[in-house]
């Protein structure tokens, strides 16, 4: 039937005209922007674990530029430590020479004051290996602290708070997890056995949770069931060889502490309670968690820096007050054992400067690939195939003007009406 009221017809293409028009605004975005997902509308999910990895990267470069910054301190400390070495090697020249017994007291008067100038100029060279207000060889920057990784722990971040119960009594039965953890023959301490329907509570600021025991629950089934009611805010574990539960909670719970109870009224919200338990063995008062130190490896490095200053407080102390002139080769023969440990304790020195420098060298390789690696991987996730949409943008104009003439047509068709009244 055509009718001047409704068109269905162009109502239909007029929908398949909107969305191909839709489809060309998504391919042309992709185009402009290189990306088949650029924001959350169009895919929440990827979008989320893009911008992850795009946080992840840029903590990375942050990272490496401080590696860098801190490869740059070293590595003036180790061109000034070089050269501080070959002056020592200098001084102890000077000294093996006034060691000649044919020489005068005039002459060694004289390789004194060429010693003297070479000792001044060891100080000019350690002052000088200054890079962004650090230098590791002065004394004025005793350590050094660079992040290794983009996880910086920080001080008691990744700690946990652990309740550590009693050790059984030496009659009770020893359960393996393939056990029954709770049965009559299983009194965990006198006079306080857990039985079935007993639920054993914890208790934190504001939150309660509870696992209820039965008749056949296993270890592992209450390890589990602890991790399953507070949602992995408190979780047990068991040692076979003392027979004990520790519970451990996250470090939210820790900063206020938590109580774990034995609930013996058969119900999670009971108020009657037995004494204050772990692991079913009476505690004189609540078991309160305490913060413990952070088990994960540290993400921070520290580099050691050293004094190489003449009459400073490290290997060269001793050489402000050597002399090698005078009328005897006293002196000389004295400055060159005072050299000879000093030159083995500054290349020691200067052996774990540059270790160190290589350490951070090493990483500084390793956050560049890695961080190539999350980029490539970004890149997968939501870089757009151009190829592919430049083939798709010509199919769609195509199908845009059909849809455009299809249309017209269909609004054309009422027009028909007026030939019936002619």
């Amino acid at each position: 039937m055509i009718s001047v009221n409704t068109n269905y017809g162009a109502a239909i293409a007029l929908q398949s005209l909107n969305a191909t028009n839709k489809e060309l605004d998504e391919v042309q975005n992709r185009i402009n922007t290189g990306l088949k997902v650029s924001s959350a509308k169009d895919n929440g999910a990827v979008f989320a674990i893009a911008q992850g990895q795009r946080a992840r990267v840029s903590a990375l470069a942050s990272v490496k530029d401080g590696i860098d910054r801190v490869t740059n301190v070293i590595d003036a400390a180790l061109s000034a430590g070089n050269a501080v070495s070959d002056l020592l090697n200098q001084l102890k020249s000077k000294a093996v020479a006034a060691q000649s017994a044919d020489l005068s007291q005039t002459q060694r008067d004289a390789y004194q004051a060429d010693f003297n100038q070479i000792r001044s100029t060891i100080n000019t060279s350690v002052s000088t290996a200054l890079v962004n207000g650090a230098n590791l060889i002065d004394n004025t920057t005793a350590t050094l602290r660079v992040l290794q990784s983009d996880l910086n722990t920080g001080t008691g971040a990744g700690s946990v708070a652990t309740v550590t119960g009693s050790a059984k009594p030496a009659t009770a039965v020893t359960p393996s997890r393939s056990d029954l953890m709770i049965n009559a023959s299983e009194n965990w301490a006198t006079g306080n056995t857990m039985v079935a329907n007993d639920y054993v509570v914890f208790t934190q600021t504001g939150n309660t949770y509870a696992v209820q025991v039965t008749a056949t629950t296993t270890i592992q089934q209450f390890i589990d069931g602890v991790n399953a009611a507070t949602g992995g805010r408190i979780t047990a574990s068991y040692d076979d060889s003392t027979g004990v539960l520790s519970y451990q909670a996250n470090a939210a719970i820790a900063t206020a502490g938590f109580t774990v109870d034995v609930d013996t009224n058969a119900t999670a919200t009971g108020t009657a309670h037995q004494s204050d338990f772990v692991n079913g063995v009476a505690a004189a008062t609540p078991a309160t968690a305490t913060d413990q130190a952070d088990s994960r490896p540290s993400s921070v490095m520290t580099v050691a820096g050293y004094d190489f200053r003449v009459g400073g407080t490290g290997a060269l102390n001793s050489l402000l007050a050597l002399n090698i002139g005078g009328a005897t080769t006293v002196g000389a023969t004295a400055a060159v054992a005072a050299l000879d440990t000093a030159i083995t304790t500054l290349n020691s020195q200067l052996s774990t400067l540059g270790s160190q420098s290589k350490a951070l060298d090493t990483q500084s390789s390793f956050l560049t690939k890695l961080s190539d690696t999350i980029e490539k991987g970004l890149s997968n996730l939501v870089d757009a195939d151009l190829a592919k949409e430049s083939a798709r943008l010509q199919s769609l104009q195509i199908k845009q003007q059909l849809g455009a003439q299809a249309l017209s047509i269909a609004n054309q068709a009422p027009s028909l009406l007026l030939s019936f009244f002619r």
